[in-house]
């Protein structure tokens, strides 16, 4: 176990402008339940953008970054799934002990948000999730004990821990709940992303809404999370029909050769008409948001045909609501759920995506960028641009 912090390197936010900057900062002592991992590679996901522009929680002074992979140095003394040496991919942190996380939905764990969000290690819970205010003395956020990063000088706490990781950083202190263990040749920067936005996005298909084979799915949205729901849509699934929607003619085009059977425009003045026509008369059996704009996903409903299911894994901010035509909904049967982490339990839905990725199913590799940690700029500003559909860091 290692017992003195070390200083690292860092992608940190200092304000909330979307601006990021790499400094030098300290890693606190390593806890019981907690993993150093030297990181290799991490992804960037919408999640940390958001995140970084204050849309989604999060604090100046953050050391995001959650989809990582990297090689375990140390590990604290309540750890026994992984050990010095091996290669781990990281994902979300859960609490392991409530009900969602003991039937094997962890991505619903009651505490997902406070644990994920917070920018700390874990907080003292209630049992519906939400933070035991009575066992906190002061301000968590100015508590650096509860950092697993602080300043170089002064050691002021940062927004740390997200997801159990915070992966942009070249060492960083994982939650063990977090971490995936991986074969020593995983190529760890191509499946980097694994832990987050490809698994939500083949999720959604294959666990939440459980697509049959021979239906058909429209994915709006075919950024990275969208192309892995259509590639698991075609390949995994066996849909008949895919129907991928956006506003770039060239990711509909690389949705094609991926598996995409049609490709909608997402600015055509009917995208409900269009749809229409492609499975007539009523829409599609399963729809997948992954924008999360909120008039994208009334849209999504809308196609939805008889019995027809809709997902959001889109993550639109807190307290963003859609309207729904109830009458149509009643009638047509349909239904629409939300989907975190595409209801993926990472230590199994991980190895079955890399699994197939082996076997072609999953050809993820066709759409990662990958870019040095000191060009990191360029990385983000493709990224906004849309030029890469998944940005993945290496340090």
């Amino acid at each position: 176990m290692a017992t003195t912090p070390r200083t690292t390197t860092a992608l940190v936010v200092p304000e909330l402008n979307g601006q990021f900057e790499l400094q030098e900062v300290q890693l606190n002592e390593i806890q019981p339940e907690e993993v150093l991992v030297e990181i290799e590679a991490t992804g960037i996901c919408h999640t940390d953008l958001s995140c970084a522009i204050g849309l989604l929680p999060c604090r100046p002074g953050a050391v995001l970054g959650h989809e990582g992979g990297g090689k375990v140095l140390s590990v604290g003394s309540a750890v026994t799934h992984v050990t010095p040496g091996d290669l781990v991919l990281l994902s979300f942190s859960h609490c392991e002990s409530c009900g969602p996380c003991l039937s094997g939905t962890p991505a619903h764990c009651y505490s997902f948000n406070v644990r994920n969000f917070s920018g700390s290690r874990p907080l003292p819970t209630l049992p519906d999730g939400s933070v035991d205010a009575s066992q906190l003395t002061g301000d968590p956020a100015e508590d650096p004990a509860r950092a697993t990063f602080v300043t170089k000088d002064g050691g002021k706490p940062l927004f740390s821990q997200f997801f159990g990781q915070s992966s942009f950083a070249r060492h960083t202190l994982v939650h063990r709940s977090s971490c995936v263990k991986v074969p020593q040749d995983t190529n760890l920067a191509l499946f980097s992303s694994l832990g987050c936005g490809m698994q939500t996005g083949a999720g959604a298909v294959l666990n939440t809404l459980g697509v049959k084979p021979g239906s058909s799915i429209a994915v709006f949205g075919v950024g990275s999370v969208g192309m892995a729901a259509l590639m698991a849509a075609a390949h995994i699934a066996k849909c008949k029909t895919i129907i991928a929607i956006d506003l770039q003619p060239s990711r509909l085009e690389l949705a094609k050769k991926l598996g995409a059977t049609h490709g909608v425009l997402g600015n055509v003045p009917d995208v409900k008409a269009e749809v229409r026509k492609i499975c007539p008369p009523v829409g599609v059996d399963y729809a997948v948001d992954c924008t999360g704009a909120v008039p994208v996903i009334k849209t999504m409903i809308d196609v939805l045909g008889t019995k027809g299911r809709g997902a959001t894994v889109g993550a639109p901010g807190f307290g963003k609501t859609v309207q729904v035509d109830v009458m149509e909904h009643l009638t047509y049967g349909k239904e629409y759920v939300g989907s975190c982490e595409g209801d993926s339990c990472p230590k199994e839905f991980v190895p079955f995506l890399i699994e197939q990725h082996a076997k072609g199913n999953f050809p993820m590799d066709q759409f990662v960028t990958y870019y040095d940690m000191k060009d990191y700029k360029q990385a983000l500003e493709d990224t906004h641009k849309g030029k890469a559909i998944k940005a993945v860091l290496k340090w």
